[in-house]
């Protein structure tokens, strides 16, 4: 990260996770093969529960200074996300860490489990991700979406080597999410677009209209490690560039003393 500060990178990371009960069941589904509806943002006590799960946990971490700056119900009832950042280089870690922290103590007050499984309910194929939307000043400013782009270029050439840092199994966690579901990717193979959700980056569609802004890389699992997953994208996406740069450098320098 000090290498690319000149960068000024920016991360904002979106954590999913699902509350269970003690008897290993999500919170409050009945017990009788409940197949539930999609709920993403929903509203109303029949179609999500444990808001103020969410909310006391977003208020604790607004008052221990975390980055937080979101929260909403996700797929599944009893499935939520909260988003972190934006964050500059290092710092993305600490808060996503101490967050997930918070959000452990906060539930059990509660008498709740929070799972950061990939896939929390296994009959059901709806899972849990940390999305990481990254940025540079030159992606932020006007015309930035061409280092958007030159950034996606560099990101599909290194698609397994990020795989094997997205989740703490060394890919296979990733490897039954990410099936080409609807909202998922491919594992196997990368794949990128504006505004679209089965890919496994996307550039936002308002980022596109506007020309600058952030890229999405929709890869990384719930459970991951947000410091290895900050550092693979630093690596791919700036430090290629820096050596690049340094290179170039050399080459000037050795053609001024041969030019002596």
């Amino acid at each position: 990260m000090r290498q690319a500060a000149r960068f000024e990178p920016w991360f904002g990371m979106e954590q999913e996770f699902t509350l269970i009960d003690l008897d290993s069941r999500p919170y409050a589904w009945p017990g009788n093969g409940f197949i539930p509806a999609r709920v993403s943002c929903g509203v109303g006590l029949n179609k999500i529960y444990g808001r103020d799960v969410s909310i006391c946990h977003h208020k604790a971490c607004l008052y221990a200074g975390i980055k937080v700056f979101g929260t909403n119900a996700e797929a599944l009832p009893s499935q939520w996300e909260f988003q972190v950042g934006p964050c500059e280089g290092i710092e993305m870690g600490d808060h996503l860490w101490m967050s997930r922290y918070i959000l452990h103590r906060v539930c059990e007050d509660f008498g709740l489990v929070a799972s950061l499984d990939v896939v929390p309910v296994k009959s059901i194929h709806v899972t849990s991700g940390c999305h990481v939307n990254f940025s540079t000043k030159e992606m932020r400013s006007e015309g930035g979406l061409r280092y958007i782009e030159d950034a996606i270029e560099k990101l599909s050439k290194r698609h397994h080597q990020h795989l094997q840092v997205y989740d703490p199994r060394q890919g296979r966690d990733n490897m039954s999410r990410l099936i080409s579901h609807p909202t998922t990717s491919s594992f196997t193979q990368f794949s990128s677009a504006v505004a679209e959700r089965n890919v496994s980056v996307r550039i936002p569609g308002l980022v596109s209209r506007r020309g600058c802004g952030y890229l999405e890389d929709r890869r990384p699992a719930s459970n991951c490690d947000p410091y290895t997953v900050t550092a693979a994208l630093i690596e791919t996406c700036l430090l290629d560039s820096l050596e690049q740069e340094e290179g170039r450098r050399l080459e000037r320098e050795d053609q001024a003393i041969v030019g002596q």
